[in-house]
């Protein structure tokens, strides 16, 4: 009888033992398919304009560093673009300010499931990784296009022709297979950015409701 118990109770801490091995198994594997749902995915490629550490695309070679972070599904940095672009632009082209922008997805929850900011922020990363100096004409354009909140938002096709006629002609397999939608969905969390637009001066972040802050921006373009 005390063999036969002997022999039991190994037998059940083996089951045990197996047990464990095969819930740590399934932890382990629960964490994978996490971080494989969360993490940035496809890495792209930089450039002489586009930075893959920091998710930025950069124009000018100016003293001052100015850092614009954008979602295109956000209403706020269209008129952020439409009253700031052109001036912050230009203030990179006479060389004051080295401007960067950040596509980032943070708006996703108005997209009606379609994941909208981070499929177009994954296109302005196919665009700044490959044809980096159509970047912002397709940024504009997916501005122009820019579909209401709570709205299905544009199809990968109608995104591919924007850039198609914003001139980036090589980028549509990104565009279509979703190649960046992780990487772009990445980035706000990747720079700590809770809001856009955000701009960072210097790698300092502007309040653009603080009358101080908002005149640092407006001198620089000014």
């Amino acid at each position: 009888m005390a063999n036969a118990q002997r022999k039991t109770n190994w037998f059940a801490i083996g089951v045990s033992i197996a047990v464990v091995v095969v819930l740590v198994a399934l932890g382990g594997f629960v964490v994978f398919l996490n971080n494989q749902a969360t993490g940035p995915g496809t890495a792209p490629s930089s450039n002489s304009s586009f930075d893959a550490k920091t998710g930025g695309i950069s124009f000018g070679e100016g003293k001052e560093k100015v850092d614009v972070f954008v979602d295109f599904q956000c209403p706020a940095c269209k008129s952020f673009e439409e009253s700031f672009g052109p001036a912050l632009e230009k203030a990179a082209d006479d060389g004051k300010i080295t401007l960067t922008y950040h596509p980032i997805a943070i708006l996703d929850r108005f997209s009606q499931g379609t994941e909208y900011s981070s499929r177009s922020a994954g296109a302005a990363v196919c665009v700044a990784s490959t044809q980096p100096d159509k970047y912002l004409a397709f940024s504009k354009a997916l501005f122009a296009s820019q579909p209401a909140e709570n709205t299905p938002g544009l199809k990968n096709e109608q995104i591919a022709s924007i850039a198609k006629e914003a001139g980036a002609d090589k980028v549509e397999s990104c565009i279509m297979d979703e190649t960046y939608k992780k990487f772009g969905a990445s980035q706000a969390s990747e720079n700590g950015i809770k809001g856009t637009p955000t701009v960072k001066l210097n790698g300092k972040e502007l309040n653009l409701q603080d009358d101080a802050d908002f005149k640092k921006l407006t001198d620089l373009v000014g």
